[in-house]
């Protein structure tokens, strides 16, 4: 797997940028770079687990590892989602199993940085190479409104 590390300025404050990223109405606008009707299901607890869906009901599992409100968010995926139900795991999952997806606020100033850091299997590199970028300017100008 291949680290990828995004960053974007965004000049809100970090608390409306973390409503941004994970309130399910600014979610759907923001991953809709990733997947036209992307959702997620969660409890938004660290600790849980957390479903990362598609409109028929395909995606991800994954467990929220780590999260400091408005600051951090660790997302370690564990297996494919069909029909809204795991997966077990097989030789494609098995490749990314264990993989982390980290979002970070910094404040600089009245900016704020936010960093991004997914691990990647070499067949999907390109594709986040162009998805996180629109992601992330969806974010910034939802957050700058």
């Amino acid at each position: 797997m291949e680290k990828l590390v995004f960053n974007i300025k965004i000049k809100a404050p970090k608390e409306k940028i973390w409503k941004v990223l994970w309130d399910d109405e600014t979610y759907r606008k923001w991953t809709s770079s990733f997947c036209g009707e992307s959702y997620v299901e969660s409890s938004w607890n660290e600790g849980d687990k957390i479903y990362f869906l598609g409109a028929a009901g395909e995606g991800m599992n994954s467990l929220i590892e780590k999260k400091i409100p408005n600051e951090y968010m660790a997302f370690k995926h564990l297996g494919e989602l069909k029909d809204y139900k795991e997966v077990p795991p097989n030789a494609e999952t098995e490749q990314w199993a264990g993989a982390m997806e980290t979002y970070r606020l910094d404040q600089k100033g009245d900016l704020v940085d936010l960093h991004v850091e997914v691990d990647v299997i070499e067949k999907h590199i390109d594709y986040f190479k162009e998805a996180f970028p629109k992601g992330l300017e969806t974010i910034k100008e939802l957050s700058e409104k």
